[in-house]
């Protein structure tokens, strides 16, 4: 059976690796790569980690592109690429453009389509914008459906979604636990963050990532304020990966500056980002991977949404949605730094999105299903 994995992030990336990795290894599965580039620099940072090189890579990337322009060339590029490559089976991951438009393209050609991470829902279609429609456009097309957990799953039950649905986990503690091995065997790996680490030492860290489309504008704004009166305190520091989006650093520049105790540094390959995760006391981010990758390693996530789509954290206590005001986001900082019991019950809760066993369980799932047109 030949499988076309399909991805353009490195979110994506990060997800689909480790089952690139499993598929590998298994007899009567023939794995090809194709990468959009829909993220181009982020996206070759995590291929060059994981040891991956596409088979097909459709380098998609414009700056300033458009949503429109984006999701021509990915329906046409696709679709290209499926009419040479002749797949019965495609894999897409997630809530991206490149998602979306790699299941559509399947659905024309009559291809089946298994899609990872599915049944994640916000319940409104501006948040986070456009991926909750993505994802929502892919659900009626897949044939296979690998939820993360049980609350995924009853959002696509609820879309009179029921066959082909499994709960798997989440691929990211794979990945997650993947890459943290490989730092313990070979620490140069994520060495870049010494210098930080030896100039925060005593301070505790707030990792901040931010970077959704929603939250460009006033929301933006709004963290940025945060951040500079969350790093008005002296036993605390920050650090920064800025995601290379104009909307962010423009708005950082004129509203954060240069502070002693914020690292505001370029955007983080994978087992840097790891390392970072290990180091912060608590986590400030709009990201979904964030939301799942820091519980499994004990720390606190403040998500500056609204709603998520990852609503088991919330209920487990491993996150809290503070939104994007800043005297909240202030206020819920403050509260996890200085009440050492409401830091410990986000610490210490169950994380409910992996074992780091779910690629194993997809590809025994694939390798049971005949593909059919």
């Amino acid at each position: 059976m030949k499988v076309l994995l399909i991805f353009g992030t490195r979110p994506g990336a990060i997800k689909l690796f480790p089952v690139v990795r499993a598929l590998a290894g298994r007899p009567g599965i023939a794995p090809r790569v194709c990468v959009t580039a829909q993220h181009r620099g982020l996206l070759d940072q995590v291929l060059a980690i994981a040891g991956l090189t596409p088979d097909i890579d459709l380098d998609l990337m414009e700056p300033g592109q458009t949503l429109d322009r984006l999701t021509a060339r990915l329906l046409t590029g696709l679709g290209e690429t499926m009419d040479r490559e002749r797949p019965d089976r495609v894999i897409v991951q997630g809530d991206t453009a490149t998602a979306m438009a790699g299941a559509l393209a399947a659905y024309y050609r009559k291809i089946p389509v298994a899609h990872v991470e599915a049944g994640l829902r916000s319940g409104n279609i501006y948040h986070p914008w456009p991926e909750e429609v993505n994802r929502r456009i892919v659900a009626p097309i897949a044939d296979l459906h690998f939820a993360p957990t049980d609350t995924a799953a009853e959002a696509l039950a609820r879309e009179n979604i029921r066959a082909g649905v499994h709960v798997t986990g989440n691929t990211v503690i794979d990945a997650l636990h993947w890459t943290n091995a490989r730092i313990d065997a070979e620490p140069t790996l994520a060495a870049g963050l010494d210098d930080i680490a030896r100039r925060f030492a005593g301070k505790r860290i707030v990792l901040v990532t931010t970077h959704r489309r929603e939250n460009f504008g006033g929301g933006m704004e709004n963290i940025a304020h945060a951040i500079a009166d969350i790093a008005a305190r002296e036993d605390v520091a920050v650090i920064f990966p800025m995601h290379p989006n104009p909307n962010v650093g423009a708005v950082m520049d004129a509203i954060l500056g240069d502070r002693p105790n914020v690292a505001r540094i370029d955007p983080l390959d994978y087992p840097h980002f790891i390392r970072a995760l290990g180091l912060c006391h608590l986590a400030l981010s709009e990201s979904g991977g964030v939301q799942e990758e820091a519980p499994a390693l004990g720390k606190p996530v403040l998500v500056m949404r609204e709603t998520t789509e990852r609503p088991e954290g919330v209920a487990a206590g491993t996150a809290k949605l503070v939104g994007t005001d800043a005297d909240r986001i202030v206020s819920e900082i403050f509260t996890l730094l200085d009440d050492k019991a409401a830091y410990s019950a986000m610490a210490r809760a169950h994380n409910p999105f992996g074992d780091g066993q779910t690629s194993r369980r997809i590809v025994e799932l694939l390798g049971h299903v005949e593909p059919a047109r």
